[in-house]
């Protein structure tokens, strides 16, 4: 089996996954080495830390990033792209890269740490490029959202004025 599998609309990449960490800043390399540092000491009480290093598919597209387990493609987990506020490869350490999410519904953020031997640049250099290609069709989508938002105000200019000028031809017709 390939490293690397692409379709039209995503790429998956088999990596190895290194674990999770809360994290107290949602960016910097800084919080990146921290998180991996975390990941090396043994803590008893972090069911996350003891699920790592562990063969998982690593899936990106215009959506968001989802880590599904090697074997039975169970869904890790899923962090859509507008939560991911950094990503990088750990300068110390150039095999592993990781990227930073905040919760969707908690008020917290998470590093997400990887171990790749050949992908790791390119992994971080394609959720760079997927990041940025949702940003630029989401504010695409917003210019279009602004565009029919204007359009119903003049819509309903347009109406008042037709009630108006109905309004008046009626008065001159009597």
């Amino acid at each position: 089996m390939s490293d690397a599998s692409e379709d039209e609309n995503e790429i998956s990449f088999t990596v190895k996954f290194l674990g999770r960490v809360e994290v107290v800043r949602p960016d910097g390399l800084q919080i990146l080495s921290e998180a991996a540092q975390s990941l090396k000491t043994p803590d008893q009480f972090s069911s996350e830390k003891a699920a790592k290093k562990s063969k998982v598919h690593l899936f990106l597209s215009l959506s968001g990033i989802d880590v599904l387990e090697n074997k039975t493609k169970f869904l890790l987990y899923s962090c859509p792209l507008s939560t991911v506020s950094f990503c990088a490869v750990l300068p110390s350490s150039p095999k592993v890269f990781g990227f930073v999410a905040r919760h969707p519904a908690a008020d917290m953020s998470h590093c997400y740490l990887f171990q790749s031997k050949t992908f790791s640049h390119v992994l971080v250099s394609v959720i760079g490029d997927a990041f940025r290609a949702s940003k630029k069709e989401e504010s695409i989508r917003g210019g279009r959202d602004l565009i029919v938002e204007a359009l119903r105000h003049k819509n309903k200019m347009l109406q008042r004025e037709n009630a108006e000028l109905k309004r008046l031809l009626a008065g001159q017709t009597n």
